[in-house]
């Protein structure tokens, strides 16, 4: 998700490196991957829940990323002021909104919904093309991040692995693919939205801009119909099928994810 700020003058462009607390969470995705591999029984669920939400939060923080980056080769020389290239997950918008709410939507409904958002200074960039690159790029991580995630059902290398670290895999790259779709969502708020806008004329750009505070919720509050919510799923699961993720392996991984309730 990205978020356009008011013009302000250039500040310095250091504070690039890797976040010692990027670093931190990949380590946790590693150690509780690790853990789900080697099948710590008494504690299957909750190595599956830690991999899960680190590995959601390690592609938040890339997703996020990738706006940065090409934000900053496009002509937003502030960027790296602000931290956005750090990968760290607490220099963005809201820590709440950052990673909390994503999380949250993934205990609530099993569903992968945008998180943080950077700041980007859209006066410093010129070109229609440009801006709507920016907001493509961080839907385009979850996409190719939901494609490496099923690749290796796809090649038949996962049938050798352990069955809880398949499940988690699926979960997550279902995670990846509801992101993948609702953030290109033309909705005022998400990044499709930023695809188009720099199309669209002022006066619609002007009439539109105060529901983007909403776009979110809306679209959370339409995906609990239940009629949507079947359709939505469905085509999640046609989706997981092109890949031939096993049919169950994505519930699986969900009620493994929800360890409390096991």
């Amino acid at each position: 998700m990205t978020v356009t700020q008011i013009r302000r003058p250039a500040g310095r462009r250091g504070d690039c490196g890797i976040s010692p607390i990027f670093l931190g969470i990949v380590a946790v995705a590693a150690v509780s991957g690790w853990a789900v591999w080697d099948g710590f029984a008494d504690r299957r669920g909750l190595a599956v829940f830690l991999f899960v939400v680190a590995t959601w939060v390690v592609t938040l923080c890339l997703h996020e990323y990738a706006h940065a980056r090409v934000a900053h080769h496009s002509g937003d020389i502030t960027i790296g002021e602000k931290g956005y290239l750090t990968l760290n997950p607490l220099k963005y918008t809201h820590a709440l909104l950052s990673i909390v709410l994503p999380v949250v939507f993934v205990i609530m409904g099993g569903i992968g919904l945008p998180g943080g958002a950077v700041f980007i200074e859209r006066g410093r960039i010129r070109g229609r093309w440009r801006h709507s690159l920016i907001s493509a790029a961080g839907p385009l991580v979850n996409v190719a991040c939901a494609i490496l995630l099923m690749l290796p059902f796809m090649l038949g290398v996962a049938d050798k692995w352990p069955y809880d670290f398949q499940y988690a895999l699926a979960f997550l790259a279902m995670l990846q693919i509801t992101a993948s779709i609702l953030n290109l969502l033309p909705v005022p708020g998400l990044d499709g939205y930023g695809i188009v806008e720099p199309w669209l004329s002022y006066e619609t750009r002007r009439q539109v801009e105060p529901f983007a505070q909403f776009g979110l919720l809306a679209v959370f509050g339409v995906l609990w119909i239940p009629s949507v919510n079947v359709k939505f799923f469905d085509f999640i699961d046609t989706v997981t099928e092109w890949f031939q993720v096993p049919n169950g392996y994505v519930d699986a991984g969900y009620t493994l994810f929800r360890f409390w309730n096991n």
